[in-house]
């Protein structure tokens, strides 16, 4: 560890992200070897630590909350795995269990593939793998605990059925593993049969799929508490468990398996593709053991059955009923509430944070105050992109990326305290950026645990020159900068409140303001904005890369969200053929662009390409001049806008739009200003290029570039995009006094006014 870094002892979340007067918000705090912490609220103005920059800037708020609390630890239950509650009818002196599997990391230790055990160990059964990778099946009675394993390793993500069968008269224990696939030299069929002494006695217990349970003394019991943790967790998918009371080998087992319920020992037969979109597994039996998930594993994953043929779970969903487990996998910490806020009437909507400080130890829980519900304050609404904040939530790419990243950006990455402790704690999860442990691609993402870049004064480890560029939060607080430098009253609400209110929110509103990187995307936000700019609204596009991915939030399972990064586009993973469809919605994943949505045809821009290095600026082109125009650049005479800021030295950068009338930008989009200075650091996303060149960087492609433009609608709206990421962060370069600021200014005050277009 950095010597020169201090650790970051406090950290925590809260239940919402999003709150309206008279609602209440709760935060979770925990603490490492701190005694007790000072609790306020503030509101958030600014956080710009550039040393040209307008720097901290917060307001206090009195609250019921301040005061000091004392510190706790808070234990986080990561690994996702599923409960099946105790019913009579699980339970037989001899009994048979299967399912076809499909392991990630056979050789990584210790897994539980199905489990009627005790926490302790002192009672039931359990089959898994072994520290050699083997299929093992633990049995404990009164004599003791025994474990038989077949001795060979399985393949790594490569289908097996696997079993095991305990003869309880004859005191038995035999383990199988049929390979769906057999190599030359990679043969990993096995059977081993074993005696034992005694009865297993499993009464009472719960049974478990990925994990064995875990019930932590003072915690929880299951159903009840905020937590339920397990232990020996599965990386790998598992699909059609079943469970027969009586004895029966291998291929009796598989002989039952594909039609369970005309074999009368059946008990249990669990169809992980029903009830896809929440966090239920089904038993087709009788008996109807049903279970919950936890720490939302994988679904909608291609099971040991899938042809090929259809590549969508909602047609053959027989052919997904695989569930990809992981060891890492975290939606709720469940945290105990330390305080929580109910927001008085006197709270104007706003960017708000609690704070938690012991000595020099701090941390901030950024959350929004929403306008009184179904109400507007102000003509004009900042759609806080959280669902972007989210997607990089916890983000690993400069530490888990090795030298790649620092040559993405041309410059070294700077590793902060938030840095070093999540590569201390992988149980704080992943950003949609990553990977599990297993190198599977990290398909969700959840607020609903502390996100550490989610914090106002953090910067990206590897955007700008040792993460020194304002990254996402961060590049969005001088938009609120502005607006409260030069008195422009103004509603925020978040990417989930636009989720749920679609164009009932944004019709309140005669001006939308989104921030600088408003990536990504559900169909019911697109939707709403689309609503909202053909109804006659006026949209300010003030970023880069915007509306780009397609994503998927969970009515059912709050504060999470779904990603697919599907054929096309810049990704850091790629899923594998046949599971580009989301799990809780059924929608196709990827990019809009692919989906009849380019975001050209709403924006007049769409994206052109990135790069993390320096930025350009922007040159005026003679439409800038044109009557249509005169109200964007009233008071300005520069032909260079922006060529200043805090994101890498100018206004045109880090991710860029352009004007493309052959992707979709309406005919009457006006080209106001295009980028120049872009460097040869900067590239176009894979969907830009159909064929290798060395022609394709910033410096020489003429289609890698920012364009500004400024395009009427019907109903009298309007949209006027910047095509870039680092636009805010000039705002509030010299004082707010220079071009990108008085552009957007003036944009802002004639889109105020009621005059249509």
């Amino acid at each position: 560890m950095n010597a020169e870094l201090p650790r970051k002892r406090i950290i925590g979340y809260s239940d919402k992200l999003s709150v309206a007067p008279g609602e209440t918000i709760a935060f979770k705090v925990s603490c490492e070897d701190v005694a007790s912490y000072d609790a306020s609220i503030i509101r958030l103005i600014s956080a710009d630590l550039h040393p040209k920059g307008r720097g901290w800037i917060t307001e206090p708020v009195e609250s019921a909350i301040e005061g000091s609390y004392p510190g706790r630890e808070q234990a986080i239950p990561a690994g996702s795995w599923g409960l099946v509650p105790s019913k009579p009818c699980l339970c037989a002196e001899s009994f048979a269990l299967n399912a076809w599997v499909w392991p990630t990391t056979p050789l990584k230790g210790e897994q539980v593939i199905m489990a009627r055990m005790t926490p302790d160990g002192a009672r039931g059964w359990s089959l898994g793998l072994d520290l050699e990778g083997a299929l093992a099946m633990t049995v404990v009675t009164g004599k003791g605990s025994v474990t038989f394993s077949s001795g060979v390793p399985l393949l790594k993500k490569s289908w097996c059925f696997v079993g095991a069968s305990v003869d309880g008269e004859a005191g038995t224990v035999t383990v199988w593993q049929r390979p769906q696939k057999v190599w030359p030299g990679y043969d990993s069929t096995a059977d081993q049969a074993s005696a034992f002494q005694g009865y297993v006695d499993c009464g009472g217990l719960p049974l478990s799929f990925g994990a064995r349970y875990d019930r932590r003394e003072g915690r929880q019991t299951f159903g009840q508490g905020r937590q339920t943790f397990g232990q020996g967790h599965y990386n790998g998918k598992i699909d059609a468990p079943r469970l027969y009371r009586r004895a029966m080998g291998a291929a009796e087992a598989l002989a039952c398996h594909a039609e369970p319920w005309h074999e009368t020992s059946l008990i249990a037969a669990w169809d992980f593709s029903l009830a896809m979109t929440s966090d239920r597994i089904v038993d087709v039996s009788a008996s109807h053991a049903d279970g919950c998930l936890f720490n939302v594993p994988t679904r909608a994953m291609k099971g040991h059955n899938w042809t090929g043929d259809v590549l969508d779970w909602k047609a053959v969903p027989e052919q997904y009923g695989a569930i990809h487990f992981h060891d890492d996998d975290i939606h709720d910490c469940g945290w105990e509430t330390d305080f929580a806020l109910i927001v008085p009437d006197s709270l104007k909507s706003g960017i708000y944070a609690a704070k938690m400080q012991s000595g020099g130890d701090v941390d901030f829980i950024p959350f929004v105050v929403l306008p009184p519900r179904g109400e507007a304050t102000a003509e004009v609404l900042f759609v806080m992109p959280s669902a972007s904040y989210m997607a990089y939530g916890n983000e690993h790419s400069a530490s888990h990326g090795g030298g790649f990243m620092q040559s993405f950006s041309n410059s070294l990455s700077g590793l902060s305290a938030q840095d070093l402790l999540l590569n201390e704690r992988p149980d704080l999860g992943y950003s949609l950026y990553d990977v599990h442990s297993d190198g599977s691609g990290v398909a969700y993402s959840s607020r609903l645990r502390p996100i550490l870049n989610f914090r106002p004064g953090v910067t990206n480890a590897w955007v700008g020159p040792a993460g020194t560029f304002p990254w996402q939060f961060n590049a969005d607080l001088p938009l609120i900068d502005f607006l409260t430098h030069n008195n422009i009253a103004f509603d925020v609400a978040t990417d989930e409140d636009l989720d749920r209110e679609g164009l009932g929110l944004l019709s309140r509103y005669q001006v939308v303001l989104t921030g600088s990187h408003p990536e990504y995307y559900s169909k019911n936000m697109l939707e709403g904005l689309d609503g909202f700019v053909q109804r006659g609204g006026r949209l300010m596009y003030l970023g880069g890369n915007g509306f780009y991915w397609r994503v998927a939030y969970n009515p059912d399972l709050p504060g999470i969200l779904e990603l697919r990064r599907a054929e096309d586009g810049i990704r850091d993973w790629v899923a594998e053929g046949g599971e580009y469809y989301h799990s809780f919605d059924g929608s196709y994943g990827g990019m809009w662009e692919r989906m009849g949505h380019p975001i050209h045809a709403l924006a007049g821009v769409g994206m052109a390409g990135q790069g993390f290095d320096a930025c350009g600026f922007y040159r005026r082109t003679q439409a800038s001049h044109d009557p249509r125009a005169a109200f964007v650049f009233e008071g300005i005479e520069d032909e260079i806008i922006g060529d200043f800021g805090t994101v890498g030295g100018g206004a045109a950068g880090i991710e860029v739009d352009r004007c493309d009338f052959s992707k979709g930008s309406p005919p009457n989009t006006m080209i106001l200003a295009s980028s120049e200075g872009l460097p040869d650091t900067y590239y176009p996303g894979p969907e830009e290029i159909d064929n290798a060149s060395p022609l394709i960087d910033g410096s020489q492609n003429p289609n890698l570039r920012a364009d500004m433009t400024f395009m009427e609608t019907n109903g009298g709206g309007a949209v006027f995009s910047t095509g870039s990421i680092a636009w805010i962060g000039s705002l509030t370069w010299n004082g707010f006094d220079n071009n990108v600021a008085q552009v957007t200014e003036n944009v802002l005050r004639r889109f105020l006014e009621v005059e249509p277009f």
